[in-house]
């Protein structure tokens, strides 16, 4: 599969920090907006521990990282950002997590959820696998049942059924969206994160080669993948 569904109208980036949508899939996020649909970010933390520079304290940084983040997003089209603010490096599989997660669900009703994929052999970063496997667990059955965090309700939030989830990253992808077009946007997207990338020397280049590869078997000359899981009804 090369195109998602066009019926699929609302799509929610659960990622652990700033940069994650973007080096994972920011060409996917251009292309869906500019075809009209919503596209909604949702950061778990605020990368407030990603800098070398160990003069600085992790609120500066946080907060850095937090309006680049915001620029990133509003260079590609995403609707909204939304920051949960737990702590980089300390993000467990919780249920705690899993209610933040599941209240976004349920204020944004996404059609499509898109996340780190946590099922990938000896994937590194602890923050990455925790991101994936809960929201995994947040989409089925708890965001769509009443009786799971049923003070939602008394909130506004109605239960709410997504229909696909998407792993970014995978091992086996099922999925390959066609970014050719949309690459440039990538990469401008990308600069958007100076305190990672600097002057973006070497960026594009780099970019160009793992999207390339990730297209070699397809008509088309860079791709983004996924693999998809389609939610039981």
């Amino acid at each position: 599969m090369t195109e998602p569904d066009q019926d699929f109208q609302t799509y929610m980036w659960v990622v652990a920090h700033p940069d994650d949508a973007e080096f994972s899939s920011a060409g996917t996020i251009h292309k869906l907006a500019s075809e009209g649909k919503d596209v909604i970010i949702i950061q778990v933390t605020s990368g407030d521990r990603g800098a070398s520079d160990d003069s600085l304290p992790p609120e500066t940084v946080g907060a850095t990282r937090e309006a680049e983040e915001q620029e990133a997003a509003r260079r590609l089209g995403a609707k909204h950002v939304e920051f949960l603010r737990e702590g980089d490096g300390h993000v467990f599989p919780t249920v705690e997590l899993r209610e933040k997660i599941i209240r976004m669900i349920r204020m944004f009703r996404p059609d499509v959820i898109v996340t780190h994929d946590p099922f990938r052999p000896y994937a590194l970063h602890p923050d990455h696998r925790a991101v994936g496997i809960t929201t995994h667990d947040s989409v089925y059955p708890l965001a769509r049942d009443p009786l799971y965090f049923p003070e939602h309700r008394a909130q506004g939030l109605e239960p709410h059924k997504t229909a696909e989830i998407w792993y970014f990253g995978p091992e086996t992808p099922d999925i390959v969206v066609d970014i050719t077009d949309h690459f440039d946007a990538k990469v401008n997207a990308l600069l958007a994160h100076k305190s990672q990338v600097g002057s973006g020397e070497n960026l594009a280049e780099r970019m160009r080669e793992r999207h390339e590869d990730v297209a070699k078997d397809h008509p088309f000359e860079l791709g983004e993948a996924f693999k998809t899981v389609a939610m039981r009804r």
